[in-house]
């Protein structure tokens, strides 16, 4: 897996096999999200004006129309409010991953299944259904034993 660091002017170098695979240039724009803890970048457009797909392979013409925009429905609504949104199909990840709306690596975070699970964790979030917060590992290691 590539590896970056950020420099000291705050920029950071994307590896060329990734420039190369996702035809990134110089200008790019990226869409940054937080999601569970992970930084996402997702390329809006290159210099062109035409988007980035996830692949030298990959075509808008070969997308569902309307997966798509149910596709483009959801992720706003999940980036919106994690607590009541819903997630989406198989069909709709794939599409929305050739579109270049989400990381084709990341398409089972958004699915249904993963979103029910993060709903139910925010419930206990919002309840305070959540354990204590530990300063060191081995407190939270002897915690778990019983010794605390």
């Amino acid at each position: 897996m590539p590896k970056t660091k950020v420099s000291a002017d705050q920029n950071i170098k994307l590896p060329k096999s990734i420039l190369t695979k996702y035809r990134l240039k110089a200008g790019d724009i990226f869409i940054i999200r937080v999601v569970s803890g992970s930084i996402i970048l997702t390329p809006e457009k290159s210099q062109n004006g035409k988007k980035n797909l996830n692949g030298p392979s990959k075509h808008h013409a070969k997308l569902e129309p309307r997966l798509l925009e149910s596709a483009k429905k959801k992720i706003a609504a999940i980036n919106s409010n994690l607590r009541t949104a819903r997630g989406l199909t198989e069909a709709e990840t794939k599409v929305a991953a050739q579109a270049g709306l989400i990381a084709a690596d990341q398409r089972w975070w958004w699915t249904e299944e993963w979103q029910k699970g993060e709903r139910a964790a925010q419930r206990d979030i919002d309840t305070g259904r959540v354990s204590k917060v530990y300063d060191n590992v081995d407190e939270a290691l002897l915690a778990l034993k019983g010794g605390v």
